[in-house]
This record gives structure tokens, C-alpha cells and sequence, in this order.
């Protein structure tokens, strides 16, 4: 069971960590929604909840709930910039499916 995140990715991650001025880490999880069924979420995290299961990754630690992980094991996170576009890309080895806008994917 792994999360894993780019150079890019952990890069970028600890900037915003730095501008905000707090925070342990980034929460990656899932929700329910959109066509496809499942939407990934990002946040920062200052507290560990005692059920969250985290991970380091090139000097990131990445946060994951229980239930999130199941959807969401052996991802990798990345940050990409196409022309005037940036953002971050998920590398999900469990989705089959994701909807036409790229919003939302299912397992």
C-alpha cells in the first residue's frame, strides 16, 4: 500500500505548504460525485486524524483515510503544465473508467 508523488508534484506541494505557513502534509482522498461516480479531493492538513494512514514521498508526507485508500492505493501524484494549463494528474492504477470532461472516474 503506497501514495507516491512525483518530484514535480512534492515540489510544488511544499511551496504552498511554505506560502501558507502551516500544515503537516496534503490530504489525498476521494467523494462521491460526478458522472463517473468518484472525484479525488486535495487538502492540507495541519492534525492527523488517529484513523489516517500516511505516507512520505520525496519529502511530502501524504495523508489518507481509510476509506479513500481502498479507491486510491498505488496512485501516484504529479504535477504537469500543458501550454497555459497546470495542475496536478493523478496516475490511479485502480480507475477503469473515467468520465469525457475528466472529472470524475470510477473503479
Amino acid at each position: 500500500m503506497a501514495i507516491s508523488l512525483t518530484t514535480t508534484a512534492a515540489e510544488r506541494v511544499e511551496k504552498f505548504l511554505a506560502s501558507r505557513g502551516k500544515g503537516i502534509g496534503l490530504r489525498l482522498g476521494v467523494k462521491t460525485t460526478g458522472c463517473s461516480g468518484m472525484a479525488y479531493t486535495l487538502e492540507f492538513v495541519d492534525e492527523l486524524n488517529e484513523e489516517d494512514t500516511s505516507f512520505e514521498s520525496n519529502g511530502v508526507t501524504v495523508i489518507v483515510d481509510p476509506k479513500s485508500l481502498a479507491y486510491i492505493d498505488g496512485t501516484e501524484l504529479d504535477f504537469v503544465k500543458e501550454g497555459l494549463n497546470e495542475g496536478f494528474q493523478f496516475n490511479n492504477p485502480n480507475v477503469k473508467d473515467e468520465c469525457g470532461c475528466g472529472e470524475s472516474f470510477t473503479v
